[in-house]
């Protein structure tokens, strides 16, 4: 059988995804995958006569209800159709599951999921190999911010309507928070490199040899207050590899939440690199730790990720070396785009690509 990847791409309004999924099907078909795109539920809902803005409580719930089974059967359905396929295959999800949490009260959310026999952690956590989020239009890319593409959108094209619609982003990501490989796709001066991005990501969850890139890294210090964040606290440990390989047994705590996450890097060649990335259970978690590295320590940071005028970072305090340590990473900022650094911050040097700063050698034992 062949391993079906299935891949959530969501995002805020107006972020491209309907864009991106015409590329994305372009691209892998011309490598040889069978590309499955399932359409975005609460649309053909919505066309179909749902109000999501209704008064209506019990209207509502139903609806938001059926909209949760019709996910789930569309997905089970075409990864049974992508069973019987001999090319490999790929699944991507115009949204997936937890999007529809964005959008209600905890309460009912939960009410929702036990009453369709399912939970939090199965559907954030354990169906979907990949979450790509890309970053509304209206948090640093506002020019190009625009309803008439979806007329099932609800949030105004003024300044009010940019601020739910980032309001509306940020709660998406929140409800992905936790998944072991949910990215988040920066807007970009030029659109072309959100969509490379997201092919690049693809490449990635499907095994396929990719180019070795660097994240810009800055040592900083923080000197003001910081915007709403998710905070999360990270403890990284390299395990015994083979020569050339890198093995990274990582875990993640926020809210009260652990996941676990077992990444291997591989160099194919002088510029090509293979990472797979898998989601482990605690009991594994604890028996991987006995191959931990006796030569390096484990890596203890708090980690604050936000999104700042369209650009997604990363701010992490080193906990457990020697001097006091603070680095903010960009996610996917090309080489001839500006970082637009954060106020809150003070920028001491640019160490991207010195490897002094690498966590692989900062967790050598001194």
């Amino acid at each position: 059988m062949n391993d079906i990847k299935r891949i959530v791409l969501t995002g805020g309004p107006c972020a491209g995804k309907t864009t991106a999924l015409v590329r994305v099907i372009e691209h892998f078909s011309n490598l040889g995958f069978k590309v499955f795109t399932l359409p975005e539920v609460p649309t053909m809902f919505t066309q179909a006569g749902m109000n999501y803005l209704t008064k209506n409580p019990d209207f509502f719930y139903e609806g938001e209800k059926a909209t949760l089974e019709i996910q789930l059967a569309l997905e089970d359905k075409f990864m049974r159709m992508a069973e019987t396929c001999t090319e490999p295959c790929v699944i991507v999800c115009d949204r997936g599951a937890m999007d529809i949490s964005a959008y209600m009260q905890p309460e009912m959310w939960e009410k929702i999921t036990r009453d369709v026999g399912t939970t939090t952690h199965h559907l954030r956590d354990e169906r979907y190999d990949a979450v790509l989020h890309l970053v509304s239009a209206a948090d640093g890319a506002e020019q190009y911010y625009t309803t008439s593409n979806n007329a099932s959108r609800n949030e105004p094209a003024s300044e009010e309507g940019l601020r739910i619609a980032r309001l509306l982003d940020k709660k998406v990501i929140e409800a992905w928070t936790g998944h072991g490989h949910l990215r988040v796709i920066n807007n970009h001066e030029d659109f072309e490199a959100k969509i490379r991005r997201v092919i690049k990501e693809i490449t990635h969850v499907l095994g396929l040899p990719q180019p070795i890139e660097e994240e810009r890294k800055y040592l900083v210090e923080v000197e003001g207050e910081m915007p709403d964040c998710i905070e999360s606290d990270i403890t990284q440990t390299y395990l015994v590899a083979d020569p050339g390989v890198e093995v990274r047994l990582r875990r993640r705590d926020w809210n009260g939440k652990v996941v676990n996450v077992h990444t291997t890097k591989k160099r194919v060649s002088g510029h090509e690199e293979i990472i797979t990335e898998r989601q482990v259970p605690n009991a594994l978690y604890e028996s991987l730790m006995q191959q931990a590295d006796p030569y390096r320590q484990t890596i203890h940071k708090n980690r604050k990720s936000f999104i700042w005028k369209g650009q997604y970072f990363e701010l992490d305090t080193y906990l457990n070396l020697p001097e006091p340590l603070t680095i903010l990473e960009t996610k996917g900022i090309t080489e001839d785009e500006d970082v637009r650094f954060p106020p809150f911050v003070r920028v001491l040097a640019d160490i991207t690509c010195n490897k002094k700063y690498y966590n692989y050698n900062l967790a050598l034992r001194r």
